[in-house]
């Protein structure tokens, strides 16, 4: 009897040795399957890092040069200069000075060139002039939207419809004002800078 119950606590013991074991190969498995992905994750962590190093960046992407080059040919850029909302080219065109918007996905949303007083149509003139007499006319920007594009441009900050407009700014004392002229000279608020 004796015999049977040594037998039986040496079968636990080893059996218990044995499991111990297959346990240990299976932690060590575990750690090195666990290693694996943290190795995979730092990596995908530096790649994100970089993937936003370069969204920060100051400088415009080589895909919206390439587009710029689809779009316009070969007028020489002379400014590149990337902004938070878009890719700008800023480009002599006929002897004119332009500057043209690209989104990130590359798309070219619209130009924008200055303008003088007497470009606005007519009736804008007038409106301005009646309205807004104890103004000086500031700056005035023509914005050529690209029709082809279905999502709205950013200017000072603000939402534009798709449609093209002259953005003139409104100076009177320290208080800056800009209108939005539509191309039938109808004349609306659109922000206030100071």
């Amino acid at each position: 009897m004796k015999k049977i119950l040594l037998l039986t606590f040496l079968s636990f013991v080893g059996m218990t040795s044995l499991n111990a074991q297959s346990q240990k190969a299976y932690l060590k498995k575990n750690i090195a399957k666990i290693e694996k992905h943290e190795a995979i994750l730092k990596k995908q962590k530096q790649d994100s890092k970089q993937q936003l190093k370069t969204l920060i960046s100051k400088e415009a992407s080589e895909q919206a040069k390439q587009q710029f080059a689809v779009d316009f040919g070969n007028y020489p850029v002379s400014l590149w200069e990337r902004t938070n909302q878009y890719d700008e080219a800023t480009f002599v065109k006929d002897g004119r000075e332009y500057t043209a918007y690209y989104n990130f996905s590359t798309k070219l949303m619209g130009t924008t060139t200055a303008k003088n007083f007497y470009d606005l149509p007519e009736k804008a003139q007038y409106v301005i002039k009646d309205t807004y007499k104890s103004y000086t006319v500031g700056d005035i920007i023509e914005y050529d939207h690209n029709e082809a594009v279905t999502s709205n441009m950013m200017f000072f900050n603000q939402e534009v419809d798709e449609s093209d407009n002259y953005f003139v700014e409104l100076k009177r004392g320290v208080r800056t004002i800009v209108v939005i002229v539509n191309n039938q000279g109808e004349v609306s608020f659109f922000t206030r800078l100071k």
